[in-house]
């Protein structure tokens, strides 16, 4: 029997929620090891500890699965059919929704934008990830700015909606849960509210919102919702889109193979019902079953209490962060409107690159820099107006390595503590009054900042290692 932690323990420091890799040491360029703050949860959250013992568990079981006879099939198989119904319980999607797995978020956003109906009108913001910003380009999308509000936006996108063409065309909204720049979170039943009340159905990019607060799909009104395996605690390379079965089946399939038909003839094809009909090739297994395990180990902690936790730690980090001088921290909405647990900063005049790095090499603290793929919205928040924003586009088409405007980004997870808070002060405010105590130099290949020498080795693991540059993207 699972034991609960008793309400008065902290949900983030229970053992049902250790993280691997919690107390790893890495080298500094100042010699000596340090423990690794990890401050990129909203890049790539670690393995639960559960999540890789039912993975290594499971490993003895691997087989084909739906199709295979033998018994390690059929174990293998209710594992993967285990997983999908742990995604639809932690999601709390209605009983008639298709769960299908994908590779992360932005392979089911990209799967949904390729099996629309003919004719949809996709109405989007310009401040969300490009994985919720591209894929809507072959769809003939209406892109509105980046709202100054929450208010703001619902009026943007009923005005919006209203002026679309009242015909039978379908009409989708596709919005983010929480933005991965500013940790906003979008207020979702209003969305869908808006949406339903003008014609159209909802899509929740939930990358960023399902590992920090809960969400419920048949309350909410999310007609579809697309989620990620390497945010949830499960970095093994699976996610899900779920969601209404009929756009999802009225078309060819996305990807068309194996496992996706009935019977094929040279002539012809019968497609196979949800959800093999969208899941086409032999599925990732191991991947699926990583996030269902997730999924119920959180849903066991209690997302609500997840949420609560990390709302205390950034208003810890906030009060420690704002005594150091020139922390500059950015958002789009008030102040006081209901985040995830991020931070998105600059450090007076030190390059963005060049303060990842320090953190890093002198620290052991690992944080994200860059644009965050999400460049409108970036553009926004620095201020960078058309023109600029043209020139950068010519310049890189050109072939151009130039530094883009950028920022740092901090962000919490299930093992940050108020010591890794305390942590990242200290060091940015050490930066900000003594500087960088190592040299560093500009890499040719990324124009970015990194140590000069840098004399930390990489770790004896048992595969082949082959340094790449580092750049500015981020999976979704």
């Amino acid at each position: 029997m699972t034991v609960q932690p008793p309400e008065s323990a902290s949900v983030h420091g229970s053992n049902l929620l250790r993280l691997v890799g919690a107390d790893t040491e890495v080298p500094l360029v100042t010699g000596g090891t340090r423990r690794y703050v990890n401050l990129d949860f909203a890049a790539s959250a670690p393995a639960l500890v559960r999540v890789a013992d039912a993975v290594n568990e499971l490993l003895e079981w691997y087989s084909s699965v739906h199709r295979g006879a033998g018994f390690k099939s059929r174990a293998a198989t209710a594992a993967y059919e285990g997983a999908r119904e742990s995604i639809r319980r932690f999601v709390n999607a209605r009983d008639d929704d298709a769960v299908i797995i994908t590779r992360n978020t932005t392979d089911s956003i990209n799967l949904l934008a390729g099996t629309l109906p003919p004719g949809t009108h996709v109405v989007a913001f310009a401040g969300e990830h490009h994985a919720n910003l591209l894929p809507w380009k072959r769809c003939g999308v209406r892109y509105l700015p980046v709202p100054e509000s929450a208010a703001q936006m619902l009026e943007q996108l009923e005005a919006t909606l209203r002026d679309l063409p009242h015909c039978d065309d379908p009409h989708l909204v596709a919005a983010t849960g929480a933005s991965n720049v500013t940790g906003e979170r979008w207020p979702v039943a209003e969305i869908a509210r808006i949406a339903h009340e003008n014609g159209a159905r909802l899509l929740i990019d939930g990358a960023q919102l399902a590992p920090h607060a809960p969400i419920d799909m048949a309350a909410d009104g999310i007609d579809y919702l697309a989620i990620s395996g390497h945010k949830l605690y499960a970095p093994y390379g699976a996610g899900a889109l779920v969601g209404k079965r009929d756009w999802l089946i009225a078309g060819d399939p996305f990807l068309r193979g194996g496992g996706a038909v009935k019977l094929v003839t040279v002539e012809e094809t019968l497609w196979a019902d949800l959800p093999d009909r969208q899941e086409a090739g032999s599925p990732n297994v191991i991947g699926a079953v990583a996030l269902g395990v997730a999924c119920d180990t959180l849903a066991e902690a209690g997302m609500d209490r997840v949420a609560a936790e990390e709302a205390e730690l950034m208003t810890y980090a906030r009060e420690r962060l704002a005594s150091v001088s020139g922390f500059q921290p950015y958002r789009v909405w008030p102040a006081d409107h209901p985040r995830t647990a991020l931070l998105t900063f600059n450090l007076g005049e030190t390059p963005y690159d060049l303060l990842a790095a320090v953190l890093s090499a002198e620290h052991g603290i690992g944080i994200r820099h860059g644009c965050f793929c999400a460049h409108p919205l970036m553009m926004r928040l620095l201020r960078v107006d058309d023109a600029e924003a043209t020139r950068l586009i010519d310049a890189t088409r050109a072939g151009s390595h130039e530094r883009l405007p950028g920022a740092a980004r901090m962000s919490f997870g299930l093992g940050t503590t108020r010591a890794d808070i305390d942590a990242v002060a200290d060091a940015l405010r050490s930066i900000s009054t003594q500087g960088p105590q190592w040299t560093y130099a500009v890499h040719p290949d990324t124009d970015e900042y990194e140590p000069d020498p840098d004399p930390r080795p990489l770790p004896p693991l048992p595969m082949r290692l082959v340094e790449h540059p580092h750049g500015h993207g981020e999976s979704a």
